[in-house]
């Protein structure tokens, strides 16, 4: 029997390839976040021998972030003398905490629940 389409698109490998590509996007994305904001609390970027450098990398820990777009791992950078405290996560904490508590609001009154969590 032939099929009179010449193209047959499957919409649903679309759409997972599509949400790994933005997931992927999003994790690369917030990592060079991360390294950038180590750069600025160093005063140098990794590996570079400055004058200014107030220190040193100690390698990096994993932490997983879940999303709309999927589980995202972040690298969270360790330094030697200074705590890492990040305003990047920060921020995804409490926008998370925020969505969290309107999630479960939303959820108590309509049923539906939202995957969110950090």
């Amino acid at each position: 029997m032939k099929s009179d389409k010449i193209v047959e698109i499957n919409e649903e490998k679309i759409k997972d390839h599509l949400g790994e590509f933005v997931r992927g996007t999003v994790e690369e994305m917030l990592n060079a976040m991360l390294d950038a904001e180590a750069d600025v609390l160093c005063n140098a970027q990794r590996y570079e021998r400055s004058p200014e450098r107030q220190d040193t990398r100690a390698g990096h820990y994993e932490r997983k972030l879940h999303t709309t777009a999927g589980e995202v791992k972040l690298k969270v950078p360790k330094l030697r003398k200074l705590p890492f405290e990040s305003a990047i996560i920060e921020r995804m904490s409490a926008t998370v905490r925020s969505h969290s508590r309107r999630a479960g609001r939303m959820s108590s009154v309509t049923g539906i629940s939202l995957p969110i969590s950090f």
